[in-house]
């Protein structure tokens, strides 16, 4: 919003610093950080009075969260969504159909998560909103999503997938872009979701592969920087900078809260509005099998998940002690602090190893 500043800069040079999107995306950061600092607290202390006895906790899952979790309150992911849309409202061009498109992702998988959250509170047990109807209700803002993207991309990238470092390959998929793009959407939301069991495992690698996605939206919607990399040119898709220096503005305010111990969970209303808005990007700007290295350990854990239902379902027995895998590594007598930060350590590496397809030829 402050960017229409800009058209005043003649009468204040000042207000030309707003036309450029390094510019905006700092300020969104702080803006963001800043409101996750003065708001958290009360949100924290309003979310313990509303909740009482706080997030239930899995029988089934590691013992100690039975002793250490209990009466943590949960929806904590209202205070990273409040900060991300106010400062991305604030700093981005409002003008964008990019900057919509993630945001509306974004606060739709929110509201379903929230939706979750609040169930779960009110029944006192883990079971939610229907697993049916949290997929139904994704794949409808994902298929939203997918078409807009699709329409918004220039003509010549409509419906193609890009390959990484093969910067000139595209696969023309046609309408099957939508399933595809949907499929990125959704699984990305709930791989991130399947994530965040410990305390400050999730908000960490998010903003890792955000702020990762960010450097790409930037790179991707500059006509020079294209040139010189080779890869797809996406006009507009820079302006996603703003709303990625914002997310990791409102991560770090929320980790403020989150770290071991937690004194609130962000909950599906944070992780899967956050693993959607990654999957958007990733949409966005054509990187959507970038997103799949970037966001490797999400998709490390969910694969988990998915070995240890299959392989039980046919032979009877498990592959991992517990999953997703951050409970195996629990069940083998790592300490949290030690499995999150190792966790965060590989996010790190898998978002250089995403940056460095840009540069390879």
């Amino acid at each position: 919003m402050l960017y229409w500043l800009a058209e005043f800069s003649e009468s204040f040079i000042a207000f030309n610093l707003f036309r450029y999107i390094t510019v905006r995306a700092g300020a969104a950061f702080f803006t963001a950080l800043i409101f996750g600092f003065v708001f958290g607290k009360p949100l924290i202390n309003l979310l313990r009075r509303r909740q009482g006895k706080g997030q239930p906790i899995r029988e089934d899952g590691p013992e100690s969260h039975l002793l250490t979790k209990k009466g943590t309150p949960t929806m904590g992911g209202l205070l990273i969504l409040s900060a991300l849309t106010f400062s991305t409202l604030l700093w981005a061009r409002l003008d964008n159909v990019y900057v919509w498109l993630v945001l509306g992702v974004t606060l739709g998988f929110g509201a379903i998560g929230f939706a979750d959250d609040y169930a779960k509170v009110k029944k006192a047990n883990t079971k939610g909103v229907s697993g049916k109807i949290r997929m139904a209700l994704g794949l409808l803002i994902a298929l939203v999503a997918a078409i807009i993207a699709m329409y918004s991309h220039p003509a010549d990238l409509q419906g193609q997938l890009a390959l990484p470092v093969f910067k000139t390959a595209l696969i023309n998929l046609g309408w099957f872009f939508v399933p595809f793009a949907m499929l990125v959407i959704v699984g990305s939301a709930n791989a991130v979701n399947l994530t965040d069991g410990l305390d400050g495992l999730a908000i960490m690698p998010v903003m890792i592969a955000a702020g990762t996605l960010g450097v790409i939206a930037y790179a991707v919607g500059r006509v020079d920087f294209t040139s010189y990399l080779d890869v797809h040119y996406v006009p507009g898709t820079g302006e996603l900078l703003v709303f990625t220096a914002a997310l990791a503005g409102g991560g770090l305010g929320f980790l403020w809260y989150n770290a071991p111990p937690a004194a609130v969970f962000m909950g599906d209303t944070g992780s899967l509005a956050l693993g959607g808005a990654l999957g958007a990007i990733a949409v966005a700007t054509k990187h959507e099998i970038v997103l799949a290295i970037v966001g490797g350990l999400f998709v490390v854990e969910a694969l988990s998940v998915i070995i240890q239902v299959a392989y039980f379902k046919r032979t009877g027995r498990r592959v991992f002690l517990m999953a997703p895998i951050h409970h195996h590594f629990e069940k083998k007598g790592w300490a949290e602090p030690q499995i999150v930060i190792r966790f965060w350590i590989i996010s790190l590496v898998l978002a250089l190893i995403g940056l460095a397809t840009l540069k390879i030829r």
